[in-house]
Order: structure tokens, then sequence, then C-alpha cells
């Protein structure tokens, strides 16, 4: 049941207004998967039977969902749309184009908004990807993961290295805006081998590389069964190797994982990283909803079967989909800021956490002498931005801004 926010939290004369709202980015979430893979801890479920007999019911149920709350977000347009997984890919171009369809009825959209969908190299057809641009994608993301076929077998990837080739080619057919997810520090993983990696996504030339290191995430199959992994060291020199090669190639480092052409940053991921507001449907969601006097996180309920068998009664029925909601205290506000915004290479404006959070910076200035004397970051009286030790020990940055419960 989701929990209840009670009349008093909402009216709490001690909650810091916002002034404005900020960007609102709509997530739709696809839960399902050909296998799961054993590093994955997404709300990803592998898919049993033909997913063409999924699609119809679910669709509808995101559309309802979206219906439902949509007085969260009367009137607010819509800056960027991004179809995550799972594997989106799945559902046919006829699904996304419905959803879609939907969405541009329902809530107003801002000018050239970007839409991207997560696609992996083994659900790829080119008659398939003709049409998800048709029906308006206009961004992909592959997860390519890999192009050793090695690493991809020990991914538990369901592509091979020429899969992943042939993905990329085809969808540059089609999309202008395409960004390439790789992963490194791999098992037995060398040096060598994940500059071979970057080599070959560098002569893409895509618009966009993200490159993750491998991290063993609780209840994964490699967390249970822990693969061998690199050092720490022969990891950090993995993630310089990475970040000078992408550099020479003309990318910009502009988040920790995130690297793009000029003009290619993602808006999407952009407006997470800056503490804007996103509504999430489908199966596990998690939303992100401001309000002049309160913000608000939800979470859909994650399993699909439970998500699609709630009862709605009705337009103006509680939102029965929620798993859980609870509203971001005022501590809480200062470091889920910071958690984001200090991924980014550049930092931020400090009047934009002031506008985002309704609170002032003076309200941590002791957790902020901490972080600069100790080369964790560099301000000025409107600017804040890691310093490369800040972003080398990003978990020792943001460990100073903890709010104590």
């Amino acid at each position: 049941m989701a929990s209840i926010i009670s009349p008093s939290d909402i009216f709490n004369s001690q909650a810091p207004e916002l002034k404005q709202l900020p960007p609102l980015g709509l997530y739709i979430h696809i839960p399902w998967c050909v296998t799961k893979c054993p590093y994955c801890d997404f709300n990803s479920h592998q898919v049993n039977g033909n997913v063409d007999s999924l699609e119809h019911e679910y669709v509808s149920r995101l559309i309802r969902d979206l219906e439902i709350a949509l007085p969260q977000i009367w009137g607010r347009k819509i800056s960027s749309i991004f179809f995550g997984g799972g594997t989106p890919s799945l559902f046919s171009a006829r699904a996304i184009d419905t959803i879609l369809t939907a969405v541009r009825t329902l809530v107003p959209l801002e000018d050239q908004i970007e839409i991207t969908l997560e696609a992996n190299p083994g659900t790829f057809e080119s008659k398939k990807f003709a049409d998800f641009h048709t029906a308006g994608i206009n961004r992909l993301s592959i997860g390519i993961q890999s192009f050793n076929p090695t690493h991809l077998r020990n991914l538990g990837r369901i592509h091979d290295d020429k899969e992943a080739r042939h993905a990329v080619k085809i969808a540059q057919k089609y999309f202008k805006n395409i960004n390439l997810d790789l992963m490194y520090a791999l098992s037995n993983q060398t040096l060598e081998e994940a500059a071979e990696d970057i080599e070959a996504a560098c002569n893409f030339n895509v618009q966009h590389i993200s490159a993750y290191h491998l991290t063993l995430e609780p209840n994964t199959l490699f967390h249970r069964y822990p693969p061998p992994l690199p050092d720490d060291e022969l990891s950090a020199n993995m993630q310089l190797m990475i970040e000078e090669r992408l550099e020479r190639s003309g990318y910009i480092n502009y988040e920790t994982s995130a690297f793009a052409c000029p003009g290619y940053k993602s808006k999407h991921n952009l407006n997470y990283w800056l503490f804007g507001d996103y509504l999430g449907i489908g199966a596990g969601a998690h939303s992100k909803i401001s309000f002049a006097d309160r913000i608000v996180r939800q979470v859909r309920y994650k399993n699909p079967k439970e998500y699609l068998l709630k009862e709605i009664v009705g337009m103006n029925s509680p939102n029965v989909l929620l798993q859980e909601q609870h509203e971001v205290s005022k501590n809480d506000r200062w470091f889920e800021f910071l958690m984001n915004a200090l991924r980014l290479t550049d930092g931020f404006e400090i009047a934009l956490l002031q506008e985002r959070t309704g609170l002032s910076i003076t309200g941590i200035q002791q957790q902020l002498n901490e972080a600069e004397q100790r080369g964790l970051i560099i301000r000025s009286h409107s600017h804040m931005a890691p310093t490369l030790t800040g972003k080398r020990f990003l978990n020792d940055l943001l460990q100073i801004f903890l709010p104590e419960k």
C-alpha cells in the first residue's frame, strides 16, 4: 500500500516554498528482457513466451497510468521522454507509436523535445527501427556493453560482437542522435581490451558515449557469485584511458560516465542530475514531482503482474498503482540535489540549488567549508564544481553532505 502524506506534512509552515517549478521529463518503463543479465539490478523481468501477447494490455495500462497522474502535472510541458527498461525495443514500433500518440494527446510537449528509446543489439531489425523513427523516437541508446565476444558472453548478453557492430550501423541509417552504453572493469578485462572497446566506439562517430564501471549490485547474480574483477589501480587506469581517448575524439566528459559531442548532451539525464522533475509510468517507475509547497517521490508497483492487476475504479480515484510515496524532507533536499549535481564536471550555478530546493546554500556552509578544505570542490559566490579529486572520490565528497537522521 502506498504511504499517505498527511495534511500536516503538506501544509507544514516550515516547508520551503518553490518560486518556480523545474523542467518535467516523462519516463516510460518497459520491464521485460529476453534474459536477465547477471549484473543487472534494474526492475527487469525475463519474458516468458511471445512479448506480443503482453503489448496490448501493458500499453493500455501505461496510458491509464498517465491519465491518472495528470492532476499532479496539470498545465506543465514535458521537456523530454525516455523509454527505459528492461528492453523497450522488444516492443513493436506500433506499440511505441500508440504510447507516444497518447502522450501527445494528453500533455503538452516542449518544442524540439528529445525522445529516447533504449535498445539492445539482439533486438534489432532494420524495418523495426525505421518505424521507431517514424513513430517519433529521435534518440537511440544502444546497450553495447562491449565489442569483445568473450566479455559479452561473461556479461550474459544475447548478442555477439558482430551483432553489436551491425546494430550501430543500422541505427545510423535512421538516427542522428545515438548513445552507446559501454562497461569497463569487467571480469578479467585487461587495459588493452578496455582500450579496444573505446576505440571501436569512437570509430563509429556516434554523438554520445556512456562508459560505466561494472559494479556488483545487491540482488544480482554477480553479487552472489562475484567474478574476478580488475583491482582498483587497473580500474582507475581504465577510467583515465577512457577519458583521454574520448577527449581526443572531441567528446566532452560532462558527467562522471557520460561523454557527448558538442550539442548532444542528454537532456533527459541532465534534468535528473540537476534535480529536475520526472513523471515515471510503468511497472517500478520512479517519479519526482515538485509543487510550490512540497516535493514528492513515488514508486509504482514493481512486479508487472501486480501492476497490471491493480483495479482502477475511476479517473478521480487514488492512484492504486503507487507502491510507495513520500515527501522529500528539508534536510534531504540539499543532499539529493548535491548527490546528482556534483556528478557534473562543470558543476552548477548556486542559484539553481535554491530554485530547485527552496533552500539557501548557507544552510550547509559548514559542510561546504569541509569539502573545500579537503580539495574536493571549488566554488565562487555563484558557482560550484567538483575538483578532479572530488570526481575521483565522489563518494567521499557526498558523504560530507549526508543528512543526520
